[in-house]
């Protein structure tokens, strides 16, 4: 009773403090120049600035994720009310940029690399998404949104790099369903179609809460994995390898080579262990085996 009581009073006091006039976000957006030449660059903690880009900005950068185009830069601005990440639960959902402010709500959540979130409302971009106290909510993509959760993970890591577990997962309705998988992972488990029932002993609650479970494991854990196979019931067991692609990079399964491929399937990458298969960058993967690719 008293823990209820208590997170009663912070609601309310979270509640009172930040009902304020929206205008004053977007005041702190163009103050704090946070959108820059259609380029997102918002100050955080300790003098340094999250920026996304696809190329490298012409500043000191600290690390970069080319997952998710992101960038930690120092901030030689030095903005005095840096931007924090909202890790509660938002009271009012804002699409912010230079010149208005949309409220809304994420109609579909982030699902790891695969697919990012949607909002209700039509948005510029680049712009932020905050919440009724101007704290980051997410960061607003021509290819969606990029939620909290993998800004903070980004913030907070040394070294950045995701876990997976060889397949891509996506909602079915109710259901957390096995949309591909890696063919070219060893004794990969799982099939194409598997209904994903438990993680570990624990019910899956949805696919974008899943992702994340997988993107975030340690790379070289062993998970157990409750499956639904059309009429049976599994439980199979997978070590998490190091992810090789998705989000802003290509995701044909063929980065595990070495090989980077764009959204359109051209080589922008090839590292030195694959330079033996007689590729160029620039190259378009059109067929794998005897199957066409699009």
């Amino acid at each position: 009773m008293l823990r209820l009581l208590l997170a009663l009073n912070l609601f309310l006091l979270n509640l009172l403090a930040c009902n304020g006039d929206f205008e004053s976000c977007r005041s702190k957006v163009v103050d704090s120049e946070s959108i820059v030449n259609q380029t997102l660059q918002i100050p955080v903690q300790n003098n340094q600035r999250i920026v996304f880009s696809k190329t490298a900005p012409n500043m000191k950068i600290i690390k970069h994720d080319p997952y998710l185009s992101l960038y930690l830069v120092e901030d030689t601005k030095k903005f005095k009310y840096p931007f924090r990440i909202n890790m509660n639960y938002a009271m009012g959902t804002l699409g912010v940029d230079n010149h208005r402010v949309v409220e809304g709500k994420i109609l579909k959540k982030q699902i790891g690399l695969e697919s990012f979130a949607t909002f209700s409302e039509k948005l510029s971009t680049p712009s932020l998404l905050l919440n009724s106290c101007c704290a980051l909510e997410g960061i607003v993509t021509e290819r969606g949104i990029i939620e909290k959760e993998y800004i903070d993970r980004f913030l907070k890591a040394k070294i950045i790099s995701y876990a997976d577990f060889g397949i891509r997962v996506k909602a079915v309705g109710s259901l957390i369903a096995i949309g591909s998988i890696n063919p070219f992972m060893e004794n990969n488990p799982f099939m194409k179609d598997d209904i994903i029932l438990e993680l570990d002993g624990k019910k899956v609650k949805n696919a974008s809460k899943l992702a994340r479970d997988i993107l975030f494991s340690e790379i070289g854990s062993m998970h157990n994995v409750k499956i639904k196979r059309g009429d049976k019931t599994l439980v199979v067991t997978v070590k998490s390898q190091k992810r090789a692609g998705g989000g802003f990079m290509g995701d044909s399964f063929l980065e595990y080579f070495g090989i980077s491929f764009d959204k359109n399937l051209v080589i922008m990458k090839i590292e030195k262990s694959a330079e033996s298969y007689g590729l160029k960058v620039g190259d378009k993967l059109i067929q794998i085996g005897t199957k066409s690719v699009k």
